[in-house]
């Protein structure tokens, strides 16, 4: 994609991944325009980088998605993209009792929520000469985390969704691009040292290096080798890769 002269709207903008993608963004001169459900951090957000903008926006309500789309459509007839940050990670477990409002709440904000957003944004996006969707997605898409069985199949599903968005945009102004971040460190699940979880401005360095180009899919190099998965014999990889979860657990709290 082109990285500069846009505006952009980007959901979950006022903290971790987002808030890092919204001041790249910013900082490349483009207008971006934050959302989120806590009026309060988007304010730290605007006053920190001045001239960003703020909407309130729960994801979870298409009464709310309908309004902000509206809005956007009507103050910012140059809005050209939309960035699918948005999400929830809590925990779970697939050899137990699923809690029914957690499981809703994540299938509704990690899924349901970008689809419906971007649906009543596309035809706006069709008219514009050039436009992006970008969904943030997960390696868990690729490669499920068994202790967020639920959180991992709501990536997998949007992976899925995108790949049949980008086909069906393909004679349109309307890219797709995904991005399918590792563990990073943000408070998504718990804010910490631990070496394994990429640090926040790596993380958006390397991942606006991939942004500027064609790719369709935007993956760091560290997890290369999980997104190429051996296709068939994935189950030994998956078993592995939780097995060792298992075995060095991620501090809670």
């Amino acid at each position: 994609m082109q990285l500069t002269n846009n505006t952009l709207f980007i959901t979950g903008g006022a903290s971790g991944i987002g808030r890092g993608l919204a001041e790249a963004f910013h900082k490349l001169g483009n207008k971006v325009i934050i959302a989120g459900r806590r009026k309060a951090l988007l304010d730290e957000v605007i006053a920190a980088n001045p001239g960003m903008e703020g909407l309130e926006l729960d994801i979870n309500d298409p009464e709310s998605i309908d309004k902000v789309a509206k809005t956007l459509i009507s103050r910012h007839p140059s809005l050209n993209v939309l960035i699918n940050n948005a999400g929830i990670m809590p925990f779970d477990d697939a050899a137990g009792h699923i809690d029914e409002a957690t499981m809703i709440g994540t299938i509704t904000t990690n899924l349901m929520g970008p689809i419906r957003l971007t649906s009543a944004l596309i035809e706006h996006l069709k008219s514009q000469p050039r436009a992006v969707i970008i969904n943030n997605t997960s390696v868990l898409a690729f490669v499920p985390l068994a202790g967020n069985a639920v959180y991992s199949a709501t990536k997998a599903a949007l992976h899925s969704y995108s790949l049949s968005q980008r086909f069906t945009l393909r004679d349109s102004s309307v890219t797709v691009q995904e991005i399918a971040p590792p563990w990073v460190n943000t408070d998504l699940v718990h804010k910490g040292d631990d070496p394994r979880a990429m640090p926040l401005d790596a993380f958006i360095e390397e991942t606006m290096l991939g942004l500027a180009t064609d790719v369709p899919e935007v993956i760091v190099e560290a997890i290369r080798p999980l997104r190429d998965n051996p296709g068939s014999q994935e189950h030994a990889l998956i078993h592995g890769f939780n097995q060792s979860l298992v075995d060095n657990p991620i501090p809670v709290g």
